[in-house]
């Protein structure tokens, strides 16, 4: 009897429990088979409530899909700098892979405000004896790559690159002299780059570089010019901005074999490029200075604009005023227009 009664106790106990367990009914009428009048009223309850009105999960998710793609994306922005020299440990392809290093372009037209038609250089035998017979209009293109033979020299930093950057002035449109290549300069270098992380007014100093740069245009007297220099690379970047600063140092050579004496207080001890890619389109503004004053101030501005053609072929456009545009004419003043077309720039 005692047991019985137990059972039935905890049978009216854990029946709410049970009922509460059990699907939602699908409408009242389903309710009304139950004689207890608590459990009945459950039931009542759980058919008769509203239907919960919670977010879904997935709601969150794409209420916040633009501020996690835009965090997304600005962890895998790659910088300027890191897209050209392999800086971050994440960025490095390993050595001997030729990639693109000044911009490579053809101008079919590149045209000179003042020819230089006497070439000359304090030098001894230097000087043109007789005025050549250039025309104002000639041809320039210029090719440019790299490689890095050397890879994380200091632990995971510190990288050995060598250079090739050959540039050509030709008189394709002279045919009174033949077609000639009036001047080729030949620069080879080789640059120990390391990876910088420091940031200056807003700017991120990502690299300094240190290297040995030869630059001549392999000629005889009395147009052989050359020098050779240490090279100094401080770079900066900010979203779609790069800003190179590169002094330099002339390696000194013997007056009986110097081809240019003066050619720093002409070419410059130094020089600064700003890069800013806009939407497509590469501007870039090149200064340099003798950083000298008097008759010993001399320097140079060049700017040039590559524009989308169609794939990776670009429209580019050049403009220089000052002197060294070339090495032949380093210690020579005029002002340079160039149009035509790239395959690479700087970045």
């Amino acid at each position: 009897m005692f047991a019985r009664s137990l059972v039935c106790l905890f049978s009216l106990a854990v029946a709410p429990a049970l009922v509460v367990a059990e699907e939602v009914p699908k409408d009242a009428s389903a309710c009304t088979s139950i004689v207890e009048d608590s459990l009945r009223l459950a039931c009542y309850d759980r058919a008769l409530r509203p239907p919960p009105t919670a977010q879904p999960p997935e709601a969150k998710v794409f209420a916040h899909e633009p501020e996690a793609q835009k965090a997304a994306a600005d962890a895998a922005r790659v910088s300027l700098l890191d897209s050209r020299w392999e800086l971050e440990p994440d960025s490095k392809r390993g050595a001997f892979h030729i990639r693109a290093y000044r911009p490579v372009y053809l101008l079919p037209a590149f045209w000179t405000s003042k020819i230089n038609h006497t070439p000359h250089s304090p030098s001894a035998d230097h000087d043109v004896p007789e005025p050549l017979d250039l025309d104002s209009l000639e041809a320039k293109y210029q090719l440019s790559l790299k490689t890095k033979v050397w890879e994380n020299i200091f632990g995971d930093n510190g990288d050995l690159w060598m250079g090739y950057t050959q540039v050509s002035h030709w008189q394709v449109y002279n045919e009174a002299e033949s077609r000639p290549f009036r001047e080729t300069t030949y620069e080879p270098d080789a640059t120990l780059m390391f990876r910088t992380d420091y940031n200056v007014l807003g700017w991120d100093g990502r690299l300094f570089g240190v290297g040995l740069d030869h630059q001549s245009n392999g000629r005889s007297n009395p147009f052989s010019r050359s020098w050779n220099r240490v090279m100094f690379n401080i770079g900066f970047d900010r979203d779609d901005w790069a800003l190179m600063l590169r002094p330099w140092w002339r390696i000194p050579e013997s007056r009986d074999v110097d081809d240019n004496p003066d050619i720093e207080d002409y070419m410059g001890r130094g020089d600064v490029q700003l890069t800013h890619l806009w939407n497509g389109h590469e501007f870039t503004l090149l200064a340099r200075h003798s950083l000298r004053g008097g008759d010993r101030s001399h320097g140079a501005l060049q700017f040039d604009w590559a524009f989308p053609i169609v794939d990776e072929l670009r429209g580019h456009v050049q403009v220089f005023d000052g002197y060294g545009e070339s090495l032949i004419d380093y210690n020579h003043r005029a002002w340079y227009l160039g149009l035509g077309v790239s395959l690479l720039e700087w970045y």
